[in-house]
């Protein structure tokens, strides 16, 4: 399977910092890139990277992503951005239910299963995070949190859930300099590719992704778990040389 490294902005960047990282992510792309690349963005760049998408030609490679999108079609929802909207602007990614979604936002695995269903009924793929806070990790829940976060997912999507992507991101190693070993991260990622083999004979076109602090140091070793697709990176992917690094660690 290809991998995919996905990187998730957050509430960072300006316009000359976008021009500036995109830029020095193209002069490292000159080559055919091993793996599937995509920046989830601030809703307000999305136009700006797709016009540098269309200008820097090694750019072709990187696919948009937003980082959140509504469960509502349209209508009186004021601040809120469709999945139809960001389907025009060229979004290939969203992500969904990522943990400051839910610790921040108060948004429930119901409302995350249906954020997934909209993107997908917009032709868009939902990167769909699970994981756990340290306090049900110590107390041994890990596998019935990010079973039961991403039951609500397939339950609600039905045949459409080969369609997804899987991050799994322990919020306790979420901006905290914290990652999973290689061996616990691989234990998890089993438990939900199995989750996904029960729901779905498709199940291998599904790439679950890791998402809890891989940098350009522990890429490799996490990349190189067997159930392990790809990487959801967080401030590694502000800095195009560990960006890149990563995305050469996914030749593995």
């Amino acid at each position: 399977m290809t991998k995919l490294i996905a990187g998730n902005w957050k509430m960072n960047g300006s316009l000359a910092a976008n021009t500036a990282l995109l830029h020095a992510l193209s002069e490292g792309l000159t080559e055919k890139p091993p793996c599937d690349i995509a920046v989830c963005v601030p809703a307000v760049y999305i136009a700006q990277i797709q016009l540098l998408k269309s200008t820097v030609a090694p750019l072709t490679a990187v696919e948009i992503g937003a980082q959140d999108v509504s469960a509502q079609s349209g209508g009186a929802f004021t601040g809120e951005v469709s999945a139809r909207m960001l389907h025009e602007l060229g979004c290939r990614y969203v992500i969904v239910g990522h943990s400051e979604r839910r610790q921040y936002h108060g948004e429930t695995d119901a409302l995350v299963a249906e954020k997934a269903k909209a993107a997908l009924g917009a032709g868009i793929t939902p990167i769909v995070c699970v994981g756990e806070t340290l306090a049900e990790r110590e107390a041994g829940h890990t596998q019935e949190v990010v079973k039961r976060q991403l039951a609500a997912v397939v339950h609600a999507n039905g045949h459409c859930i080969s369609e997804i992507v899987v991050a799994y991101e322990p919020v306790w190693a979420i901006g905290t300099g914290k990652t999973a070993s290689p061996e616990e991260a691989q234990a998890v990622h089993a438990v939900l590719r199995a989750q996904l083999k029960a729901a779905t004979d498709q199940f291998l076109r599904i790439k679950v992704l890791y998402g809890g602090s891989m940098n350009a140091a522990n890429a490799a070793t996490l990349l190189a778990q067997p159930d392990i697709d790809g990487g959801l990176i967080g401030g590694a992917s502000l800095k195009a040389t560990d960006f890149l690094t990563i995305i050469a660690a996914a030749r593995i």
